[in-house]
């Protein structure tokens, strides 16, 4: 197979094409430093009077002060030695290393499994930490949380670059969907598939590592100050939060190796639009209830408490129940005897069990999960609920592009097999 019969060129442009890809690009990147300057301390509320927004935010784009405060020496120390220490732990702590799906090489990508092992040892030398030195040893990621989320925009933008020009290494794979020879938009939506640094799998290990983990130190860290402002305890609110989140942080990582099949991994590039979503978004954007609850401390209640535990647990019922039966699936194991149909290619089809009420019913799941996080911080403000309105936008616009994929991919035995499952989410209504 030659270069050009391997690597086509991208001829289907997502996100409106370049000019797209440009103004997401710039918007995300705002929107970060937006949702915290729009919700904090010393804005004045969350978000701030409507009518004083407009001028403040002229008056700081006009300030050089105000661009010079985004940086902070100490914050970016604090970030670029935590990103060292996800490398190192990748590289020192025990893993099985596993192979990911079949490339159109006829190769396949190995990736080394201990996200969970990291996880452990940074909750560990948390944990000791605030043992031995006090909530308050832990505050810093609150007190010079501008900095940090600079330093990893920094990096985002710095991977980004990286990847891109190691995408034109000789025998690279590229992308499918991010070949299309214009810089900015496969600068932004990943040319290359696969870009490693020796074993390092750089797209693997940024989506489970240095951002998912430091998710969880964030809430921590959001907790510690509130402890220290409540003289050493927290709200109820507060510790559901920090459950929820933990324990869904936890649950990816320990099953890792179910991330490599995966769209993100199988078919996504990787270039600004992952690393700024795994090193910036996901950290500073899904930890918002948490920084919110520091400074409007919400004591929800018995009955609210259990209110909002049931809706999270019912999402993560579905969302594991779901995943499993498709991982046992495609592992050729089928305990369920579930229905599904064979498609001309010889793929097969679930159309019973969690798969038969919906085409992704651990999508709906994870909206769930996504619902109750916003319903611990109370019903005062719309802010804390963004996560769960962009992470449905999300799910739906990944949604479409895998019917796109699949339906390009089993042609006829698509339409038959969307006739016997005919909901995309959730059954009645999408």
């Amino acid at each position: 197979m030659t270069a050009s019969e391997l690597n086509p060129r991208t001829k289907h442009y997502e996100f409106l094409g370049p000019p797209g890809a440009f103004l997401i690009s710039v918007g995300v990147t705002f929107m970060v430093y937006a949702l915290y300057f729009g919700c904090s301390e010393t804005s004045g509320g969350c978000p701030p009077p409507l009518e004083l927004i407009p001028q403040r935010l002229t008056s700081s784009l006009a300030s050089k002060s105000f661009w010079l405060s985004l940086f902070d020496a100490k914050g970016a120390s604090y970030y670029f030695g935590w990103y060292a220490f996800c490398v190192v732990a990748w590289m020192l702590l025990p893993g099985d290393w596993v192979e990911g799906t079949v490339l159109r090489t006829g190769g396949k990508q190995v990736y080394k499994i201990n996200a969970f092992s990291t996880f452990l040892l940074s909750l560990g030398l948390t944990a000791g930490t605030i043992w031995r030195f006090g909530f308050g040893s832990f505050t810093f990621i609150y007190e010079h949380w501008v900095g940090i989320v600079t330093a990893a925009v920094i990096m985002a933008i710095g991977q980004a670059f990286l990847v891109y020009a190691m995408s034109f290494r000789s025998g690279e794979l590229l992308a499918l969907g991010g070949n299309s020879g214009n810089f900015i938009y496969d600068w932004f939506i990943g040319r290359g598939l696969n870009p490693t640094i020796g074993y390092l799998d750089l797209k693997s290990f940024n989506e489970l590592r240095p951002g998912l983990i430091l998710w969880v130190l964030i809430n921590i860290s959001m907790a510690c100050e509130q402890a220290v402002r409540r003289g050493g305890n927290i709200t109820d609110s507060m510790w559901l939060v920090l459950v929820f989140q933990a324990w869904y942080v936890a649950d990816g990582l320990y099953n890792e190796p179910a991330l490599f099949t995966t769209i993100d991994i199988t078919t996504d590039g990787f270039g600004y639009m992952l690393s700024f979503g795994d090193l910036a978004w996901v950290p500073f954007v899904y930890s918002l209830q948490a920084r919110y609850l520091v400074f409007n401390q919400v004591e929800l209640g018995p009955i609210m408490t259990t209110v909002v535990f049931l809706v999270n647990a019912s999402g993560y019922w579905i969302f594991r129940a779901a995943n499993g039966e498709k991982n046992d699936f495609r592992n050729g194991r089928n305990p369920k005897n579930l229905k599904f149909m064979t498609t001309a290619s010889g793929s097969k089809l679930l159309t019973s069990g969690w798969w038969g009420f919906s085409r992704h019913p651990n999508y709906v799941g994870d909206l769930l999960m996504a619902l109750s996080w916003s319903m611990a911080t109370g019903f005062n403000t719309p802010v804390t609920y963004f996560y769960p309105i962009y992470f449905a936008v999300l799910l739906i616009h990944r949604q479409l592009r895998d019917e796109e994929k699949c339906s390009k991919k089993y042609g006829a035995d698509w339409e038959k097999y969307t006739k016997l499952v005919p909901w995309r989410m959730i059954p009645y209504v999408y």
